[in-house]
């Protein structure tokens, strides 16, 4: 059994009036997200500014790895959390 925390997280950019989302896993959200914004994460985030929105924390990276899945495939939950977060601080 590995220790440490297990991630998932989306974020969120802004570009031209037009918002983009992105699911990922990491152990360290916050080295994870600096990459994101220094064109070192996912080839579909370069380019663009990233804030945190939503994040979870799992205790074993195999339910992690599931619920990232789950997340990306969730279109509605994914919609759900961008829109609060819009209507919160859009």
């Amino acid at each position: 059994m590995s220790s440490g925390s297990h991630n998932v997280y989306l974020i969120i950019s802004k570009k031209k009036g037009f918002y983009k989302t992105y699911v990922g896993y990491a152990k360290n959200i916050k080295n994870r997200l600096n990459q994101h914004n220094s064109n070192k994460g996912a080839k579909s985030t370069k380019g663009r500014y990233w804030k945190l929105i939503y994040k979870k924390n799992f205790k074993d990276k195999s339910r992690a790895l599931k619920y990232e899945y789950f997340l990306k495939k969730n279109r509605k939950l994914r919609n759900d959390i961008k829109l609060k977060f819009i209507r919160n601080y859009g």
